[in-house]
C-alpha cells in the first residue's frame, strides 16, 4: 500500500462545485444525503451448483445489473440508495423489483413497462471463466431515455451513479447518459461517478474505445479495471497512464484485477491498496462491489486508502458468491480491517 500525501492546497475552497452533498475534506470526498444509481438490471440464470449449461441440471435465478449491484451494496454499508430504471409487467420483473427492494433500496421510481420484457442474462460457468448470454434487445430498460433524469428522487442526491453499459443498450439510453454528463463539473446539482463497465458484446460497431473514454472523461469519479483499459486505450498502460487519457475526472480508480487498486485525485495524489487474498467463486458482480465499497468509505469521510480498503472488502463479498451480491462480514469486522496497520493490511495480500 503506497500513498503519495500532498497537502491540501490553502486556496482549494471547502466545496469542489459538484452539488449541494459534496464536501473536500483535505483528503477525502465526503458524500451526504442520496446516491441514485441509473441502468438496467435483469433476471439472470445460473447452473446449480456451478457447471456448464451443457452438463447442469438445474438452474438458479437470481437479478443482475451493475448499477442495482452498486445500489444494494450502499444499502448495506448503511448508505441511502435510490435506483432507478425500467422492468417489463412480467414475473421477471416482479422478481428483480423484489428482490432489490429486499436489500433496502427505494425501488419507488422503477417504471414497470406493459409493453416490453424484463431483460434476461445467462450464466454459463467453465475452466475458461464464466460466459454470460444476454437477451435483452427490447427489453424495458432499453427504452429509458433522458427523461428519467427528471425523477424527483435526484432533487436531494449527492451523487448518481452510471455505467457504459448503458450507453451501449440503445440510442435513447445514450442519450440519457448525455445528458447526465451534459452540465459543466463546476454547475452540478449533484456529482457523477462513472464505472466504464465494458462490455464487448454491447459494443459490436467498434466505437467503445471513442466512446467510453469521452463519457468517463467528463464525469467526477470514474471507475476502470486496467485490463478493460488496456483493451480499449492501449495494452501497455498502467495506472498513470490511464489518467493521463482521462485527466479530467476528480477522482479516477484504477483496479487491477485481484491485485491492487490505484485512486489518483485532482492534485496528482496517487494511492495504491493491494488486494487481500480472497477465494473467488465467480468474479462477475465484483467490480460494483468494490466501487460501492469504494463510494462508501468517501462518504465515512474517510481518506483514499480507507476507501479503498473498504472496497476491496466489498468486492470480496461478490467473489466467494455464485450471484452478484454477496453477504458483508459485520460491522465490527469491517472496522478491524480498515484499522490494520499497513504492514497488517498488507500481509493479508
Amino acid at each position: 500500500m503506497t500513498e503519495d500525501p500532498r497537502p491540501a492546497r490553502p486556496d482549494r475552497p471547502d466545496r469542489l462545485g459538484l452539488g449541494e452533498g459534496i464536501r473536500w475534506t483535505g483528503e477525502a470526498l465526503v458524500l451526504v444525503d442520496t446516491v441514485v444509481c441509473v441502468g438496467e438490471t435483469m433476471a439472470a440464470l445460473a447452473p446449480e451448483p456451478p457447471e456448464s449449461l451443457d452438463t447442469g441440471e438445474s438452474l438458479r435465478l437470481s437479478v443482475a445489473g451493475a448499477e442495482s449491484n452498486v445500489a444494494m451494496y450502499l444499502a448495506d454499508l448503511g448508505v441511502s440508495a435510490v435506483w432507478l430504471s425500467a422492468l417489463g409487467d412480467d414475473p421477471f420483473g416482479r422478481r428483480v423489483r423484489a428482490a432489490v427492494a429486499a436489500a433496502n433500496v427505494d425501488v419507488s421510481g422503477v417504471r414497470s413497462d406493459p409493453h416490453r420484457p424484463t431483460g434476461l442474462l445467462v450464466k454459463d460457468p467453465g475452466p475458461a471463466g464464466t460466459r454470460v448470454h444476454y437477451y435483452r434487445s427490447g427489453s424495458a430498460a432499453s427504452a429509458l431515455g433522458p427523461d428519467i433524469l427528471d425523477d424527483p428522487r435526484l432533487g436531494p442526491a449527492a451523487l448518481v451513479h452510471l455505467t457504459g453499459v448503458t450507453p451501449a443498450l440503445s440510442p435513447s439510453c445514450g442519450a440519457l447518459v448525455e445528458r447526465a454528463l451534459a452540465t459543466p463539473p463546476a454547475e452540478r446539482r449533484h456529482a457523477i461517478s462513472f464505472d466504464v463497465n465494458h462490455r464487448p458484446a454491447l459494443w459490436p460497431d467498434g466505437t467503445a474505445a471513442t466512446v467510453l473514454r469521452d463519457l468517463a472523461d467528463r464525469a467526477d469519479i470514474v471507475f476502470v479495471g486496467l485490463d478493460e483499459a488496456r483493451h480499449l486505450w492501449g495494452a501497455d498502460l498502467d495506472a498513470c497512464g490511464v489518467r493521463e487519457l482521462l485527466p479530467h475526472p476528480r477522482l479516477l480508480v484504477v483496479k487491477d484485477g485481484g491485485r491492487e487498486a490505484t485512486a489518483l485525485d485532482g492534485d496528482g495524489r496517487v494511492v495504491t491498496v493491494p488486494a487481500p487474498r480472497t477465494e473467488v467463486v465467480e468474479p462477475v458482480g465484483a467490480g460494483d462491489a468494490f466501487a460501492a465499497g469504494f463510494l462508501a468509505g468517501l462518504l465515512r469521510g474517510g481518506a483514499l486508502t480507507s476507501a479503498l480498503r473498504l472496497g476491496h472488502i466489498t468486492a470480496a463479498s461478490a467473489l466467494g458468491v455464485t450471484g452478484d451480491h454477496g453477504p458483508l462480514p459485520d460491522a465490527a469486522t469491517v472496522e478491524r480491517l480498515l484499522g490494520l496497520t499497513e504492514r497488517a493490511w498488507a500481509a493479508r495480500a
